[in-house]
């Protein structure tokens, strides 16, 4: 979702599918927990205003963001969900171990994606600073966590939309 007026959390409710009746896991990291815990919470808020039940949604801790793909490959397998999502922050420093865990939990996610049949949601914050995570994390950009909970509404309507095949083909 892209920015409005830099509110990146913005979105229109009445064009997001309700998320009555799905089960949803949240992998979160624990560093950087001044900001995964915000991008939890917000997660978790906007699953349940858009129909989930709360007994629904299950949190899981991961030490750091490197675990991430780990965990929610686990839950994959599980199938007891109808979408993971993955929060984690990492912030970028002076050497590049930033670079090399981003660039994982990345890859790591992306081929959950393609090789599973879940989809497991990208909530990774890459700030380059303290502040901007904060400010992404339910600052003055709004949260992060808003935002993957309204990915994964949205990705599980779609896999039971194509699933149901209940898409119109356009032609040419």
């Amino acid at each position: 979702m892209s920015s409005e007026l830099n509110k990146l959390s913005s979105y229109k409710p009445e064009e997001i599918p309700s998320a009555k009746g799905y089960r949803f896991a949240i992998v979160r990291s624990e560093w950087n927990s001044e900001i995964t815990n915000p991008l939890c919470d917000g997660c978790i808020k906007t699953l349940v205003q858009n129909g989930a039940k709360e007994s629904s949604i299950k949190v899981f801790n991961v030490p750091g963001s490197f675990e991430l793909t780990f965990a929610c490959s686990e839950l994959v397998k599980t199938k007891n969900f109808d979408a993971i999502i993955a929060i984690g922050c990492i912030i970028e420093g002076e050497t590049r171990h930033f670079e090399f865990i981003a660039k994982a939990v990345a890859n790591g996610i992306t081929q959950l994606n393609v090789l599973r049949t879940i989809p497991v949601i990208f909530g990774l914050l890459t700030p380059a600073s303290q502040q901007q995570a904060i400010d992404r994390a339910g600052g003055k950009f709004g949260n992060k966590g808003v935002e993957a909970a309204i990915t994964a509404i949205k990705m599980v309507a779609l896999k039971g939309r194509i699933r149901k095949r209940k898409f119109k083909i356009l032609e040419n």
